[in-house]
C-alpha cells in the first residue's frame, strides 16, 4: 500500500524536525516516527509534534530520566518511545 504524496512530503518534513543534531535523539525521535506514525491517533500525533518543539537539551534530560515533563501526554510518549526495540 502506497502512502498519498502529501502524506510522503508530511513525513518528509517530519524527519527533518527529527534531525536534532545528536544522534541518540534523532534516532529515538525517528525510529518513532517510522514505527508509529502511520497508525496513530491525530491526538498522540500531536503529542509528537509538541515533543518536536521542545528544545533539545530538555529532550535529552526527559529521554534519560534526569526530569519528568510537566504534561502527563509528553511524559507516557517519552516512555514509549524509550521502550521502542531497536
Amino acid at each position: 500500500m502506497s502512502q498519498a504524496p502529501d502524506d510522503e512530503a508530511e513525513l518528509r518534513k517530519l524527519r527533518w524536525r527529527c534531525r536534532r543534531g545528536m544522534r541518540e535523539l534523532d534516532q529515538l525521535l525517528e525510529r518513532w516516527l517510522e514505527r508509529r506514525w502511520r497508525q496513530s491517533p491525530t491526538h498522540e500525533r500531536e503529542v509528537f509534534l509538541r515533543l518536536l518543539d521542545t528544545e533539545d537539551d530538555r529532550l535529552w534530560r526527559w529521554f534519560l530520566g534526569h526530569e519528568t515533563p510537566p504534561d502527563a501526554d509528553l511524559a507516557a510518549l517519552i516512555q514509549h518511545i524509550r521502550q521502542l526495540p531497536v
